[in-house]
């Protein structure tokens, strides 16, 4: 093991994922498992792998080193990786025909075939830089999206032509805009057609989203970037959709944008005609709609209503190989797997996703009694079957009759893979990442009169005789990022904390994922309120089974919403919270985006005395803890005007605080040397400020 230090160690092998196999497809009817893995746990260069699911053997099919193509990540290829969350480098992201016998990447904005039986890669004359190459499902054309066009290219070769350009200078064609891809979960803006013969295209007009002017104050020389920024209560991107054919007809895809503004997702399928489902811009109702790609109409076949929101689940909507529709409702206390008109399942399981449709069941992933665990369910219309045991996190793919599982738990520092045909597990596919070398000393509580679902971390090897101890709670602490889970990855940074002498406890409140709609559904209209009451609640409960927990050094530290979290505590709880590090959280809501934050909070223009009462700049006049504010400079997600408006609030109220600016960080930081120092800092403010 590296001599390094465990922050060190932590940021050269990102989160210690290098190395891991992942973005697995099972192809050639269940012949062989695609993958996408390192050589090594610092190895930041991914390749393509296969797995011949005869043998076991695993074989690199594709490595980019010997393509000559450096990486060279252009500004709309570094936008999709921090969409995305990918700080790898190498091949990112790949897909395949139907039957997975050929598969096209990119490579420094250039577009690259390989052959899957013999792993022969070749490059393509097209224009570049390229962006989500898919190829027909026929495999004999490549779509690809550049320069904001939608061009197609033939699998030999021949023939790049643009199906679709932009007609004005914010137009783009085939790509998901900024809050589909960060909040919808959708990265793509055009599916092809069964029949290979033509495609629904996304065209996305820009022109009412203002500009932002994000600059590096960093480097004054640099022209600051102008970015369309859809900021809560403002315009969003107009989006509408087309049917184009490889001949380059077109078809004007038509419904109600003015009332359903929001293309959430598509799906085309050989079991039934073109689906789209789109949402109001209160995302209170939702349809599900059959497009006629002739034509160009759409008819409603289901709609969702929700006097809150409805909620996007991946997976749906989709068809049975039977023609039934397949789709997640919120019902009867549960999220639930619905085909046609029948609910297949039903409480305490809480779907989270569809992961396959077969011919008589459907996979999805979902918890039942423990939001920490995550397992696999085979589910028919007579019941559903638990595929995945033991205490842990279990994601999967399937195709044909072959399943790949990935397990984590909190057993082992490595996700295992296996491979099954059927009940029998017939390989396992190896995983190159580095172990984190912690000994980890967590247990996972249920606390208080909620059961909030934390995760208590104290030193490794500490006794009650070692004496109270400083308590960091360390959560997001809002929708979706669930923090509480049984496996160790989630918890190395926190145990890294502990180590330095703190009791670290995490806590999953109101909103997260895995408890079902009522649950997510309490934090509607108030993000500040219930979640940091939970916060409160669970260091209350945890301290009374713990006595070693000293309530009277009590921090925070928190990244994002974790950030946002941080400074509600100290600005408004002083009497329970005593330091906060406020690591590039949301500061005032007006600034966040429209998707995510009108879900919670509704339209400022409507309600501004809801943003009011969720902002931190209200409260700034009240700050009496130690407060250390971390924002990147050049963060598009959470923009550094949060953490500066922060600051300026706090100084005009003649408040002491501190603020660390990461000069040329994003959303998150990613280079060592800024990643371990910025650990070891925190440490150090932590210390000085619970200094008794």
């Amino acid at each position: 093991m590296s001599s390094a230090s465990f922050p060190r160690r932590s940021a050269r092998t990102q989160g210690f994922s290098l190395g891991a196999p992942r973005n697995f497809t099972v192809a050639g009817d269940g012949a062989r498992v695609l993958f996408l893995r390192s050589t090594s746990g610092t190895d930041r260069t991914t390749a393509l792998w296969a797995l011949d699911t005869a043998t076991g053997a695993e074989r690199l099919l594709v490595d980019p080193a010997k393509l000559q193509a450096e990486d060279q990540v252009t500004a709309e290829e570094q936008a999709r990786r921090e969409r995305a969350r990918e700080r790898a480098t190498g091949i990112t992201g790949y897909s395949t025909d139907r039957d997975g016998e050929q598969v096209v990447f990119t490579l420094s904005g250039r577009l690259f075939i390989a052959e899957v039986s013999t792993g022969d890669a070749r490059e393509l004359p097209v224009q570049q830089p390229v962006a989500d190459p898919r190829p027909s499902p026929d495999g004999r054309h490549i779509a690809y999206l550049s320069a904001g066009q939608l061009r197609v290219i033939a699998a030999d070769g021949t023939g790049d032509r643009a199906l679709a350009e932009p007609d004005g200078d914010n137009v783009t064609w085939g790509a998901a805009e900024f809050i589909a891809a960060e909040e919808m979960d959708r990265h793509r803006g055009y599916w092809w057609a069964p029949s290979s013969e033509e495609l629904l295209v996304a065209r996305v007009d820009e022109t009412p989203v203002r500009h932002w002017y994000l600059g590096d104050p960093a480097h004054p020389d640099r022209v600051p970037v102008a970015t369309r920024y859809p900021a809560a209560g403002t315009a969003n991107a107009e989006v509408t959709l087309a049917a184009i054919g490889l001949d380059g007809q077109r078809v004007a895809v038509e419904w109600d944008r003015s009332t359903y503004p929001y293309l959430v997702t598509a799906h085309w399928s050989r079991h039934g005609s073109p689906l789209i489902a789109v949402q109001t811009r209160d995302q209170r109702t939702q349809l599900l709609l059959s497009v006629d790609t002739e034509a160009g109409t759409t008819t409603e076949i289901h709609r969702d209503t929700d006097p809150q929101w409805i909620d996007i689940k991946p997976g749906w909507p989709s068809w049975t190989p039977g023609g039934e529709l397949v789709r997640i409702d919120a019902a009867e206390g549960a999220y639930r797997l619905v085909v046609g008109d029948r609910p297949w399942t039903a409480a305490p399981l809480q779907v989270r996703g569809i992961v396959d449709i077969g011919t008589e069941d459907v996979l999805v992933s979902g918890s039942e009694d423990d939001p920490a665990e995550v397992h696999l369910y085979r589910v028919t219309a007579t019941g559903h079957e638990r595929l995945t045991s033991g205490f842990g996190v279990h994601t999967g793919t399937r195709g044909g009759d072959v399943l790949v599982v990935a397990t984590s738990d909190l057993d082992r520092a490595r996700t295992g893979v296996v491979v099954r045909r059927g009940e029998r597990t017939i390989a396992e596919i190896d995983n190159h990442a580095e172990s984190h070398g912690l000994d980890l000393n967590v247990r996972l509580l249920r606390l208080g009169e909620r059961e909030l679902r934390s995760a208590l971390l104290l030193p490794s090897g500490y006794t009650a005789a070692d004496g109270p101890l400083p308590v960091l709670l360390d959560p997001y602490g809002g929708p979706h990022a669930q923090r509480v889970l049984a496996r160790q990855q989630g918890y190395l940074t926190s145990q890294w904390f502990a180590d330095q002498g703190f009791a670290v406890l995490i806590t999953d409140g109101r909103g997260m994922a895995g408890r079902g709609p009522d649950w997510d559904r309490a934090i509607a209209g108030d993000l500040a309120g219930p979640p940091l009451q939970d916060q409160v609640d669970a260091l209350h409960a945890a301290a009374a089974e713990h006595p070693e927990l000293d309530l009277d050094r009590v921090a925070i530290r928190g990244w994002s919403f974790g950030g946002y979290l941080a400074g509600l505590a100290v600005l408004r709880r002083p009497d329970v919270f005593h330091a906060a590090i406020v690591g590039a959280g949301v500061v005032d809501w007006r600034l966040y985006d429209t998707h995510y934050t009108e879900r919670y909070l509704g339209d400022p223009n409507t309600s501004p005395e809801v943003y009011e009462a969720n902002s931190l700049l209200r409260d700034a006049a009240k700050l009496e803890r130690p407060m250390l504010i971390v924002h990147g400079t050049v963060d598009d997600n959470v923009v550094l005007a949060h953490g500066l408006r922060l600051s300026a609030a706090l100084t005009a109220a003649a408040r002491p605080h501190s603020v660390l600016p990461l000069a040329g960080v994003s959303h998150m930081p990613t280079d060592e040397t800024t990643s371990e120092n910025l650990l070891l800092m925190q440490v150090d403010f932590l210390r000085a400020s619970l200094a008794r």
